[in-house]
């Protein structure tokens, strides 16, 4: 396996100001209208990730509750009912509000600063698919408020809990969560369209950041999934409203089909929310190694490789409804084989940093700490792949620790690293270095503290989503909370690094980071509002 081919960009007629075509909108709004009616995607995407930070603020309160009810034995602070609220929403905020606006977000800012295009191709699509999101939330949110309370049935909102058992409230829930579908699907077509159409001249698809590659694939993924996740939803609404019995088996339907169709989404969403998170690590190990990526090609072929066969292992959530022998068996094997390219980015990272000259940075930082404990969620998977191993975790602790590796030291460490990486770039100034630090060493004190213990209690039989626990599962539970406490705290630090940056800080140039090659680092810190007015001409160095 070769080291990475793909050649540094050598732009040219790079915009040095925001002049230009600033001055073809002398008519441009400013104040709150500016930001309701902008299409430039510099500042939706800012949008974007100002809405995903709230939401995962609201989502880390729901999950404060739920680990002080869980701090001790016996119920403490909340009744069961309402823990059933908050541990719905905060999976679904978490999950639809926070990790994946983020990415979307981080597409807007950094794909057409990437393949040198002016904008996204379809700026106005852009403004209305970010103004979906904050109807949709406020109207999930608003459930809380309604009679019977929020959605009580788990993030995965399995029926017949979600549908003959569900508070009225249900309904909004469904209708939100159609609106940020919608969401998802239009930016999905705006970021495969302007990544096959606006790529700078000279560019081809094997010279493209691998960020810009993780997210075209994501994009096919979510335009693949989400009309899935629509149609479940709607079979829902019907149950529940106009008497069909989908999935009603009083009525001839079949509960375990729910599961089918949610899953047959579900488990492409997981990559939807990590492989844009590959994509990130993949620029900054390189950068701060000050070396190549190796292996970009296998790295690009290993990401459309988990997208294909993320369709082919959705019943490992499944075990144990009693499916036919060979069915587990091919999920079952399907989801080991799916490790595979997975290892393959894990093994060309570490190969990235072999003998590298590294520095740690709070952008490397976290891109280091992404690994180590992505990979240990991965290694969790695993033992959840094997079927008959499956029918002793399923529904226990094991289960939440597994895939809160994958998420919060997965998409959220890697969120977190590309901020820090292109805050430079987005605002001229470098990050505060020592609160950088100590923001990431508690985050990461705190990540391990609060889902490693997790775990044991699983594995000694703890179920998931209960509010009162038998007295052997106290310790975990305990050191589980004070963990969550300590990350939810030290995210105080991020809001506080990031808004120190926005103020002022240290001068950073266009080249902020020195050994950065993709085409945003030839643009001026602050990057300027239209950045290529002129298409920057894209040139192979020879080899």
């Amino acid at each position: 396996m070769a080291t990475n081919p793909a050649p540094k960009p050598v732009p040219q007629h790079a915009s040095t100001a925001a002049g230009g075509l600033a001055e073809a909108h002398p008519e441009r709004p400013s104040g709150l209208l500016r930001w309701l009616l902008t299409t430039n995607h510099k500042e939706i995407g800012t949008l974007y990730l100002i809405f995903s930070l709230t939401m995962f603020f609201i989502g880390g309160v729901f999950a404060m509750v739920v680990r002080a009810e869980l701090f001790q034995p016996g119920l403490q602070l909340v009744q069961p009912e309402f823990f059933n609220q908050m541990t719905t929403m905060h999976g679904l905020i978490m999950v639809f509000g926070a990790v994946m606006p983020a990415f979307v977000g981080l597409a807007n800012w950094m794909v057409p600063l990437q393949i040198g295009a002016p904008d996204m191709a379809l700026p106005r699509l852009n403004n209305f698919s970010f103004w979906l999101l904050p109807v949709a939330f406020t109207l999930l949110l608003s459930t809380l408020l309604m009679p019977g309370g929020g959605p009580n049935f788990g993030w995965t909102f399995y029926a017949p809990l979600s549908t003959t058992y569900a508070p009225p409230s249900t309904t909004f829930f469904i209708l939100s969560l159609h609106i940020a579908g919608i969401s998802s699907i239009l930016g999905a077509i705006n970021i495969i369209a302007t990544i096959l159409n606006l790529r700078a001249p000279g560019m081809r698809m094997m010279d493209m950041p691998l960020f810009v590659w993780t997210w075209l694939i994501t994009a096919f993924l979510l335009i693949a999934v989400m009309p899935v996740l629509a149609g479940v939803v709607t079979m829902m609404l019907m149950d529940i409203n106009f008497g069909t019995s989908f999935f009603n088996a009083a009525g001839g339907g079949d509960p375990v089909l729910f599961q089918h169709l949610f899953w047959f989404f579900g488990h492409p969403e997981v990559y939807i929310m990590i492989l844009p998170a590959f994509g990130i690590v993949s620029a900054i190990i390189p950068t701060f190694a000050r070396k190549r990526l190796f292996g970009y090609a296998s790295m690009v072929y290993a990401t459309a490789a988990i997208a294909i066969l993320s369709f082919l292992v959705w019943a490992h959530h499944m075990f144990v409804v009693g499916l036919p022998l060979v069915a587990e068996l091919f999920f079952m094997y399907c989801t080991m084989l799916i490790a595979v390219p997975t290892g393959v980015k894990v093994f060309n990272w570490i190969t990235t940093l072999f003998r590298g000259s590294i520095s740690f940075e709070p952008p490397m930082l976290f891109a280091l700490a992404f690994v180590v404990l992505f990979t240990i969620g991965g290694f969790s998977g695993l033992m959840l792949a094997i079927a008959p191993a499956d029918f002793q975790y399923h529904d226990t602790y094991f289960v939440v620790a597994h895939f809160h590796y994958v998420l919060v030291p997965g998409a959220v460490f890697a969120i977190m690293a590309g901020v820090y990486y292109w805050l430079p770039k987005w605002t001229g100034h470098y990050p505060h270095e020592r609160l950088a630090q100590w923001h990431f060493w508690l985050s990461v004190v705190g990540v391990n503290l609060t889902f490693f213990p997790m775990h044991f209690s699983g594995l000694a039989g703890m179920p998931r989503r209960i509010p009162d626990y038998a007295l052997q599962f106290a310790d975990f539970n305990l050191v589980s909370s004070l963990g969550a406490f300590l990350f939810g705290a030290s995210q105080l630090l991020f809001v506080a690094v990031v808004v120190l940056c926005v103020r002022g800080g240290r001068q950073a140039p266009a080249q902020a980071w020195e050994h950065a090659e993709d085409l945003e680092w030839s643009v001026p810190s602050p990057a300027p509002l239209h950045t290529f007015e002129t298409p920057p001409t894209f040139e192979r160095p020879a080899h």
